[in-house]
């Protein structure tokens, strides 16, 4: 098979939204909600807000089921995309018009501005590691750094030898660690969510 052919599940729900059956975006939201609210939230630290951007993330890709290229990864991939891109976009509105009140931002705040975007994206990315690695692995993480149990204790907690849980500790670990370097996979970003283009119902 090739490497970029899509995962069965993802090329039929591409389909399904193309003909424009809303039993598949329904089935879309039930899988993929609380990712994107999750994403959302981590860069903007707002229910509200992340409410919206939901709404906008899976208005879009009703309006735009052909904007997913499967060349470029999973179709989870491409909803966090959109996701961060458009939580991203509402954060720098936000502080835009918070400087603008305040009689514009000097070079200070624009850089702070700058510096919350990164770390919210790095926050944002490692959630999306987080809920996209295999469950042993994140089982192990879990346990260790939100329990505080040992590798030792983990590896009884998990039913695995010692061994096992030190390993699936140190890979959950060097896939965190992408978290500062590296985009939300799946190659350049496409257009974020647009209010009003594409198609109508």
């Amino acid at each position: 098979m090739a490497k970029d052919t899509p995962p069965r599940w993802d090329r039929k729900m591409q389909q399904r939204l193309a003909r424009g059956e809303a039993a598949a975006l329904g089935e879309l939201y039930d899988r993929f909600a609380s990712l994107v609210h999750n994403l959302a939230h981590r860069v903007l630290d707002d229910n509200e807000a992340a409410d919206q951007i939901t709404r906008e993330v899976f208005g879009y890709v009703w309006e735009n089921p052909d904007a997913y290229d499967p060349k470029q990864g999973s179709m989870r991939s491409w909803v966090a995309r959109l996701t961060h891109k458009q939580a991203v976009h509402r954060l720098r509105q936000q502080e835009a018009a918070a400087h603008a009140g305040n009689g514009g931002g000097s070079a200070d705040e624009l850089e702070d501005l700058e510096e919350r975007v990164r770390r919210a994206s790095v926050a944002a990315r490692a959630d999306y590691i987080v809920t996209s690695m295999p469950s042993s692995l994140r089982a192990a993480l879990q346990l260790a750094y939100r329990e505080r149990r040992d590798y030792r204790q983990a590896a009884s907690d998990l039913d695995i030898s010692a061994d096992e849980a030190r390993r699936r500790l140190r890979l959950g670990l060097q896939l965190l660690s992408t978290a500062h370097t590296r985009p939300l996979p799946g190659g350049s970003s496409p257009p974020g969510p647009q209010p009003g283009r594409g198609r109508t119902r």
